[in-house]
C-alpha cells in the first residue's frame, strides 16, 4: 500500500486490485496480486525491459531537449546519480549476501550458539515454514461489519475517503513543489532547487518505519516467520522505483506521471504472463489497451505555448519506465513474501528497515546527507514540506490498511482512482499545466478503463460465488 511509492505508492496485495501506497509508496505495500516465482525472474527484467517500456509508455516525439538549468553539472545528471546510488547500495548488499551464504553453508541453524544466535536466526533463516497456499497468508481476514447503524458505516466510509484524499492529494502537490520549484528566491536571488531525490526517499522511509514500528508494538500482530533478509529485495526495488518517480518530475509534468502510473497494469500483466505463465480475461486485455490508447492521446497531444515544465522528455520517459519496472518487481516479490502469513503493517515495517539502511548508507558515503541537512537549515520552508510529505505518505498507508480491511479492495480502488483524477486537476490549477482537448479525452479514456476494470472484477467475484467450488473461475490478476 502501500505504498507507494504513492502517495498511491508506498505498498500490499489486496484482491488483485492495483494500488501502491503512494506512488512513492514509502513501504510500497503494493497491490498487484501476481503470484510469481520471483527468484528466477531477474533475467526476464533485462530481456524484456525494452518491450515493457514501449508497451507501458508510448513514446512521443523524441526531439525534445533537456534544458541546461536541469543539468548544472555532470554530477547532477540522473543516470550518473543512479549508478552512484546503486554503488552505495551494493556496498551494503554484497557484504550482506556473503554473510548470509556463510551462515547457510555452516549450517548455523543447527550448530549456532551464543547471544547472537536469535538475531542471526531471525535475519537469515526465519522462524516458520511458509504457507503452501499463498491465499492462506497473504492478508489477515477482512473485518466483517458488525451490527451498526447505516449512518455509522457511512461515516466510516467518508472518514476513509477523506483521509486517503487529503493524505495523497497533499502528497502530490508537495512532491511537485519540492522537485520543480526553487527555495529562498528573492528579487535579487533566484533561489536554489533541491536536487537529491534519494534524501526525500530516506525521509519518507524513516517516518514510515517509525509509524509501522509503533503500530506493530501497540497492536496484536501475527507471529513473524519470514527471514528478514528477504525484505531487502523488495526494499531495494522500492527505493529505486521511488527515486525514479521523484527524478522524473524534473523532466515531465505531474499529470503525465499520474497517467503513466495508471498504465502500469500493462507491464504487470506482461510480467505475470512471462514469469508466472498466467492467463487473463478478455476484459483485462481490453482495458489495458484502452489505458494505452488514453495515455498515448495525452502524450501525443501538443499544447500551444508549451513550456519546458510541461514537456515530456526522453529522460522522463526512461525514468517513468524504470519506476514501473521496479514497482512491478516489488509487488511480485512482496506477493511471494506474504506466504509467510505476515500482516501488511509487518511488511511495511520489514521493507522500511532495509530502506532506511540502504538510503542512509548511500547518503553518508556520498556526503549527501549533511548537504541535504544544510539545505534544510537554510530553507525552513523546505523542511516543513519534506516533513509533511513524509507524514502524508505514512498516514496514507495506514488509511489504506483500514479502508481495505473494512470496505474491501474494490471500494479502495474507486477512492484512489478518483484521487488520481483530482490530483491531475489540482496540479493543473496550482502549477498551470496546460491540457489540450485531445489530452483531456485521453485522460477520460484512461479513467473510464480503470473504472471498467473495477466493475468487471466485481462482476467476476459475484459470478464465482454463484458457481460450484470446482467451477469457479480463477482470478488471474
Amino acid at each position: 500500500m502501500f505504498q507507494s511509492n504513492d502517495p498511491y505508492q508506498k505498498q500490499t496485495q489486496m484482491s488483485g486490485l492495483c494500488f501502491s501506497a503512494p506512488e512513492d509508496s514509502s513501504c510500497s505495500v503494493c497491490c498487484q496480486h501476481c503470484c510469481c516465482h520471483c527468484s528466477g525472474s531477474g533475467w526476464l527484467y533485462h530481456r524484456f525491459c525494452i518491450p515493457l517500456l514501449l508497451a507501458s509508455l508510448p513514446v512521443m516525439a523524441a526531439g525534445e531537449e533537456i534544458t541546461p538549468a536541469l543539468q548544472d553539472s555532470w554530477g547532477d545528471f540522473w543516470l550518473f546519480r543512479f549508478f552512484v546510488n546503486a554503488a552505495g547500495y551494493a556496498s551494503i548488499v554484497v557484504p550482506g549476501f556473503l554473510l548470509i551464504q556463510y551462515f547457510k553453508r555452516r549450517n548455523y541453524l543447527e550448530t549456532g550458539r551464543g547471544i547472537c544466535f536469535p538475531v542471526i536466526k531471525s535475519c537469515v533463516f526465519g522462524s516458520e515454514v511458509k504457507s503452501v497456499h499463498q491465499d492462506d497468508g497473504s492478508l489477515p481476514p477482512r473485518a466483517e461489519p458488525t451490527e451498526s447503524s447505516t449512518a455509522r458505516q457511512v461515516f466510516k466510509l467518508l472518514f476513509c475517503a477523506a483521509g486517503l484524499q487529503i493524505s495523497y492529494l497533499t502528497w502530490g502537490v508537495l512532491q511537485e513543489r519540492v522537485m520543480t520549484r526553487t527555495y529562498g528566491a528573492t528579487e535579487t536571488d533566484p533561489g536554489e532547487k533541491f536536487k537529491d531525490s534519494q534524501f526525500l526517499v530516506f525521509m519518507n522511509r524513516i517516518l514510515a518505519f517509525t509509524v509501522a514500528g509503533l503500530y506493530c508494538a501497540l497492536t496484536k500482530q501475527p507471529r513473524h516467520g519470514a527471514p528478514m533478509y528477504k525484505y531487502s529485495f523488495a526494499s531495494l526495488s522500492n527505493i529505486l522505483s521511488s527515486w525514479c518517480q521523484y527524478e522524473a518530475l524534473k523532466y515531465i509534468s505531474f499529470p503525465t506521471q499520474v497517467l503513466a502510473k495508471a498504465s502500469k497494469v500493462i507491464p504487470v500483466m506482461m510480467m505475470g504472463k512471462l514469469v508466472s505463465r498466467k492467463s487473463y480475461e478478455y476484459w483485462e486485455y481490453l482495458t489495458a489497451a484502452l489505458i494505452s490508447v488514453g495515455v498515448s492521446m495525452f502524450l501525443l497531444s501538443s499544447a500551444p505555448n508549451r513550456t519546458v515544465s510541461t514537456v515530456t522528455t526522453f529522460s522522463g520517459i526512461v525514468l517513468l519506465a524504470g519506476y514501473i519496472i521496479f514497482d512491478s518487481f516489488t509487488s511480485n516479490w512482496q506477493d511471494a513474501l506474504f506466504t509467510y502469513k505476515m500482516s501488511p503493517v509487518q511488511m511495511m515495517f520489514g521493507v522500511n528497515v532495509f530502506s532506511c539502511l540502504f538510503t542512509v548508507g548511500s547518503l553518508l558515503e556520498q556526503g549527501a546527507l549533511l548537504e541535504s541537512l544544510r539545505f534544510m537549515a537554510r530553507h525552513s520552508e523546505f523542511t516543513a514540506h519534506a516533513v509533511l510529505l513524509s507524514v502524508c505518505s505514512a498516514c496514507g498507508q495506514l488509511f489504506i490498511f483500514y479502508t481495505i480491511n473494512h470496505f474491501g479492495a474494490a471500494v479502495f480502488t474507486i477512492i484512489m482512482t478518483l484521487r488520481q483524477a483530482f490530483a491531475i486537476l489540482l496540479s493543473c490549477l496550482i502549477y498551470g499545466h496546460t491540457v489540450t482537448v485531445v489530452g483531456g479525452l485521453g485522460i477520460a479514456v484512461v479513467f473510464m478503463a480503470l473504472f471498467l476494470r473495477v466493475y468487471a472484477r466485481s462482476r467476476m467475484k459475484k459470478r464465482s460465488k454463484k458457481l460450484p467450488p470446482g467451477e469457479a473461475p480463477v482470478q488471474k490478476v
